[in-house]
């Protein structure tokens, strides 16, 4: 089944917790602490595979959980970070979030992405021995690896792309020219799916796509174009297929060109190869009549017979050995929304009265203290006053014996 979006959940591994331990060796009474740190949570990473042309391996695997981190042990032995969860992507996935915002884009083969970053392992007890602490009763927990909602989309990565009305020949020129072997037959949208082949034409390689045929109004979703569209944009050269026995054959050329417009401008300054394909159906003065009437060179093709082949792909060769490649830009707005910086933390007061504190860095503090342990508790509560939030609380309004939640826990606030 082909699949060109999708919407799944990923999380990074948690980070391993460190411990609270000593040396308990004979004849040696006061050995100092002795707790290992955890280990790094796994991340989840996006790999690019070539061998791949479709998101469908995400159609019955919506949730990607990568393994966390192993905890400290005494003796000072640090605990094993997790394995990172490595999956396989086609070239031209761009991934985002599920509201907008740009994470990144594979278009390489090998290629990795990191989607949910794994969380950093707790330090334990040996790691805050001071002179002044000898013996911390206290360690760190690890932090919770990422977790994010994604949309993936495909855009399949191509150099040159078939475009032109259902039923031009798309799927005939690139069963002849390539591996690739579609479903043929005579009515409109019979291709239903974008078809990859590999084109080996004078000793020079180069991949084709065959899109969904595009009709009027495609880029307002009409018939199969919207759909498809998408997987235009990474197209260096376009072979514009026209069916030289419609009724206006010159019509659906300026139709087509006209919904690349609408759908983005710069698509219509891409190199272009137009070819009139099923000349066998048609005399010579009715092909003459037909060429007369574009403004740039027309090659002539049967795809059934093979007619005038051998010249269509070395036009094609030529013009895709000129044509640039493609700079994929990400948006101006979504980098300033992945720049926004969080502010170290945010007081808000809501209609219970309660005092709710978030902002990473209270996050990050809240993960790694460990609530059973008294010592790591104070230690908290000693990281927030060097914070100064006691006393911007106080400024809010606070008094003792209010409450002030963190990450939906509830504590009392007393100064």
């Amino acid at each position: 089944m082909f699949l060109d979006e999708v919407l799944i959940k990923v999380h990074g591994g948690k980070g391993g917790d460190g411990i609270v331990a000593f040396r308990r060796e004979k004849y040696v009474p006061l050995g100092g602490p002795a707790g290992g740190n955890g280990g790094r949570g796994g991340s989840v990473i996006f790999v690019g595979e070539e061998g791949i042309n479709t998101l469908g391996n995400f159609r019955y695997t919506r949730l990607i959980k990568a393994d966390n981190g192993e905890n400290g042990k005494n003796k000072n032995q640090h605990g094993k970070s997790a394995k990172n969860t490595y999956v396989k992507v086609p070239l031209g996935t761009v991934v985002k979030t599920t509201d907008g915002a740009y994470i990144g884009e594979i278009t390489e083969h090998n290629e990795e992405l990191v989607v949910a970053h794994g969380g950093r392992g707790g330090r334990g007890n040996t790691a805050f021995k001071s002179n002044k602490n000898q013996a911390p009763q206290f360690s760190e927990r690890g932090l919770p690896g990422e977790i994010r909602e994604l949309k993936l989309e495909l855009k399949m990565i191509a150099d040159v792309g078939l475009i032109g009305f259902p039923n031009a020949g798309k799927s005939t020129i690139i069963s002849i020219i390539s591996n690739a072997k579609p479903k043929i037959a005579d009515y409109p949208f019979t291709t239903l799916t974008p078809n990859l082949g590999v084109v080996l034409h004078n000793d020079y390689d180069f991949v084709v796509a065959d899109i969904p045929g595009l009709i009027e109004n495609a880029s307002l979703g009409s018939g199969l174009g919207f759909q498809f569209l998408r997987h235009i944009e990474r197209c260096r050269v376009f072979v514009h297929v026209v069916d030289a026995s419609s009724e206006d054959p010159y019509q659906n050329y300026l139709t087509v060109n006209n919904e690349l417009a609408k759908y983005n401008e710069e698509l219509v300054n891409r190199p272009q190869v137009v070819v009139l394909n099923k000349i066998d159906l048609l005399t010579e003065e009715e092909i003459n009549k037909i060429k007369a009437k574009f403004n740039q060179d027309v090659l002539l093709l049967s795809a059934v017979t093979k007619k005038g082949l051998s010249t269509f792909l070395d036009k094609t060769v030529e013009v895709l050995q000129m044509a640039p490649k493609i700079i994929l830009e990400i948006p101006y707005e979504e980098l300033i929304e992945n720049k926004k910086e969080e502010l170290i933390y945010n007081i808000t007061l809501d209609d219970d009265g309660i005092y709710s504190l978030s902002g990473s860095v209270i996050e990050a503090l809240f993960y790694r203290t460990d609530f059973s342990n008294e010592a790591s508790v104070k230690r908290f509560s000693y990281q927030l006053r060097q914070l100064q939030i006691h006393e911007r609380l106080r400024e809010a309004g606070i008094k003792n014996g209010d409450t002030v939640k963190i990450l939906g826990y509830e504590f009392e606030f007393y100064d």
